[in-house]
């Protein structure tokens, strides 16, 4: 599964999501985890209303099943969860991207608690079972 993180350095998940103009994405499993991609978003004209930033943000993260972040809006909260995307908040803008990926593998291959087992059955596995899953809404 891909996890993504809101960061400006890389090493720590300290952005806001509306904000932010990184998302790093990894891919993890039990086995361990690796990089995939960062994501770049620049925003040269600052808008009152951050709704516009939101859109791009969210489309390139629907592959991902968890994204954590410094802080997030209740509207984009809202838009990823629709998405199957869990947002997590960090408890510090000094949490390890690193740290936090070790804990989840070890918490992978073990007993997952509710909340990562609800997040990892929320993805479609295919464009089938996403159909399957609007009809049945």
């Amino acid at each position: 599964m891909k996890i993504a993180f809101t960061t400006s350095d890389g090493v720590h998940i300290n952005t806001h999501f509306g904000g932010s103009e990184q998302i790093d994405v990894y891919e993890i499993s039990d086995e361990g985890y690796q990089f995939v991609e960062s994501l770049k978003f620049n925003y040269e004209i600052q808008e009152e209303n951050n709704e516009g930033k939101l859109a791009p943000k969210i489309e390139a993260l629907t592959d991902c099943t968890i994204i954590y972040v410094f802080a997030i809006g209740g509207s984009a909260a809202a838009r990823l969860i629709k998405k199957g995307v869990t947002p997590v908040k960090a408890r510090s803008e000094e949490d390890e991207i690193s740290k936090v990926l070790n804990k989840l593998v070890k918490t992978l291959k073990g007993n997952p608690p509710p909340w990562l087992r609800k997040a990892l059955q929320q993805k479609p596995t295919n464009f089938a079972d996403e159909v399957e899953n609007e009809a049945t809404v």
